[in-house]
Order: structure tokens, then C-alpha cells, then sequence
């Protein structure tokens, strides 16, 4: 099935993105040149995986300052990137990112788009997006923005996600001719501000030409995406103190939680009989909450125990001084249950069995 030029059917775009784009603190002022910065191009691309524009931002900011360029984050330690990645989720982004300015910086940027997929951590939109926007490369960088935008604007049915190769081709004249960083940005911005999941049409600059528009399909492409079921799981969230240290496990090499400190767990076992607050035991309670990730949910009952005796760490467990407790890196779970501690909580009357 043939499709309409994409350089004729693109062209309302461009003047309409330099009248409408947001100020972003990433973005360049002129959009015809190589952008004078690359690095907050990575950056800001590392961030806005899976994260919205408004929560990034002030991360961003905060990141700059501390990590102005490749060289400094290159050298940056495994804790300090995680503290300043805190609450941001998905911390292998960060992880990747300080490896991938750890290649720029020894060996500079990479000249075309196989160098920039070759970097930690960029895969096809990634390098496509730091190609386009930072160095004006003709590259087509498909994120979720865009792939709705180019189903409603070329009627795709079912997952535009299957037809990425043949959209980039599509794509790449309208780049050529319009300008890569401006067009990749506004095909971004349209989706994100105006052909959102439930568009508004009447204000896009595209409608003339959008053929799921012309059907009366707009609302109904591209489809949701399946999802699967959470795993859910159930446990208290200890907070162990004696002697104004806390026991903690320090951060490990794999898995969601990867590069953070957290506080030991003990699932809630169903049918376990509560036991008696043991002699000499200080035990506060929290609220608890359901802690929500991509896959899976977790319903969390936070506890702050003193015991008398200290208890032998277990596995990989260690005591931390408290007055450290702040500045460790730490999941948005386990940070909740840090900040708790500033409160008063409540006495429990029992504690679940074997927490200590």
C-alpha cells in the first residue's frame, strides 16, 4: 500500500513546532544547527524513558549541576549516580548512562548512527534521537509519541510497532528536507501535547492531511497495548536499629534494584500467628501502602524495630550509622520507609513471628 510524501504531508509541522514548543531545559534555541551540547541530549534521553517531561525536568537540572559533562560523570562513583538518580526509577538507565559517557569521553562521540547503537544503553530510538537531535543526522527515532502520531496520520491498524523499519523509511525524506533535530522534536511534541491517547484534533496542525481523522478512527489507533497481569507479593519492611546503626543490604550487581540500598524484608506468611512484643523490644508502626512497578505490586507493612540485643546480620547485611542513612541511594520503596522514620509512628501490640 502506497503512502503520501512524507516531506508535503509533514511540511504544516515545522512552522507550527517553532511557534508551539515547549522551553525544555535540553533543548537547543537553533534547531538548524548540531546541538552545542550533545551530552544533555544523552542525558535527557536516558531520563525520558518511560518517564513524563514534568517529572524529568527538575532531575535533569539537578543532574547537570553535578555531572556537567561526560568527564564528570565518567568518573562519578556507583552511589553518587544512584543518590542522584533517587526516585527516578529504572536505575540501569543510569547505570548505562555513566557507561556510555565513559566511551565519549575516551574515545569522543561517535561519527555516524552504528557508532552511537554501539554506546551502553542506546538502542534504535536512543542513538536515532541523539543522532537527529544532537547532530542533525537524517535518522528516524520512533518513540511511543510517534508511533501514534504516524498510525492516525497513515491509518495504520494494529501495532505500529510492526511497521518501525518501513516508518523510519518514510520518515527519513521529511527529515532531510525539514530539518532532523526539528522534525524528530515535533513529531515528539504533537504526541505528546496534542495527539495524545485521546486527541484533540482541532487543534493539530496536521488534521487536513491525517487519514484515521477522515474515518472517524482517530480515537480508535493505534489499540492500547495488551499488559499482562502484576506479580503480586505481600512483606514487612524492616527498619533495624540498635545503638543508632541500621541493618541494611547494600546494593547488588542484577536485578530491579540493582545499585540501591535496601531495608530487609520478611514476607507476610498467610495463616502465621502473631506473636507477643518481645521484652525490651522498641517496635513502631507505619501505614502501610502498595508500592507499584511495571510488572509487578507489592503491598508493603513498614516496621521500625529496636532490639536489645543486636541480631547478626544475615547474608549480605550490614550496620550502617544512621547518620549515613540520608545519603545512601535508595528504591522509591525504601526511601518511603527512610522518611517515615522522622515521624512518630505507632506502637504495635504484636509483631508477625521469627522477625528477629
Amino acid at each position: 500500500m502506497s503512502r503520501p510524501d512524507s516531506q508535503a504531508l509533514l511540511a504544516p509541522l515545522a512552522p507550527w513546532f517553532d511557534t508551539n514548543r515547549r522551553g525544555l531545559p535540553w533543548r537547543a534555541e537553533d534547531l538548524d544547527a548540531p546541538h552545542p551540547d550533545p551530552y544533555t541530549v544523552l542525558v535527557s534521553e536516558a531520563m525520558l524513558q518511560q518517564t513524563q517531561v514534568a517529572t524529568v525536568i527538575p532531575y535533569f537540572e539537578r543532574w547537570m549541576r553535578r555531572f556537567p559533562d561526560a568527564h564528570a560523570l565518567s568518573e562519578a562513583e556507583g552511589d553518587d549516580i544512584h543518590k542522584a538518580w533517587e526516585g527516578l526509577g529504572y536505575y540501569r538507565r543510569a547505570r548505562l548512562l555513566r557507561s556510555a559517557a565513559q566511551a565519549v569521553h575516551e574515545r569522543g562521540w561517535p561519527g555516524d548512527l552504528e557508532g552511537l547503537l554501539a554506546l551502553p544503553g542506546l538502542g534504535p530510538y536512543t542513538a536515532a534521537a541523539v543522532g537527529s537531535i544532537a547532530f542533525q543526522w537524517p535518522v528516524a527515532a520512533l518513540d511511543g509519541n510517534a508511533f501514534r502520531v504516524l498510525a492516525r496520520l497513515l491509518r495504520i491498524e494494529g501495532d505500529p510497532k510492526l511497521h518501525a523499519p518501513g516508518l523510519r523509511a518514510w520518515l527519513s525524506p521529511a527529515l532531510a528536507a525539514h530539518g532532523p533535530s526539528r522534525i524528530t522534536q515535533a513529531v515528539m511534541e504533537l504526541g505528546a501535547t496534542i495527539c495524545s491517547p485521546q486527541p484533540r484534533c482541532g487543534s493539530c496542525p496536521l488534521e487536513q492531511g491525517c487519514q484515521a481523522k477522515a474515518a472517524g478512527l482517530q480515537s480508535e489507533i493505534p489499540p492500547p497495548a495488551k499488559r499482562t497481569a502484576p506479580k503480586e507479593s505481600e512483606f514487612w519492611l524492616l527498619a533495624i536499629e540498635h545503638r543508632g546503626e541500621f541493618l541494611v543490604h547494600p546494593p547488588g550487581g542484577k536485578g530491579l534494584l540493582a545499585g540501591l540500598w535496601r531495608w530487609p524484608i520478611q514476607p507476610l506468611t498467610e495463616g502465621a500467628a502473631e506473636g507477643t512484643l518481645p521484652f525490651g523490644m522498641e517496635a513502631r508502626a507505619f501505614p502501610g501502602w502498595t508500592q507499584v512497578y511495571t510488572h509487578r505490586r507489592e503491598r508493603v507493612s513498614p516496621l521500625h524495630l529496636q532490639p536489645m540485643e543486636r541480631p547478626a546480620p544475615a547474608g549480605d547485611q550490614v550496620w550502617i550509622p544512621a547518620a549515613r542513612l540520608q545519603q545512601l541511594p535508595m528504591g522509591k520503596r525504601d526511601a518511603r520507609l527512610r522518611e517515615l522514620l522522622k515521624g512518630p509512628g505507632e506502637r504495635p501490640l504484636s509483631l508477625p513471628p521469627g522477625l528477629l
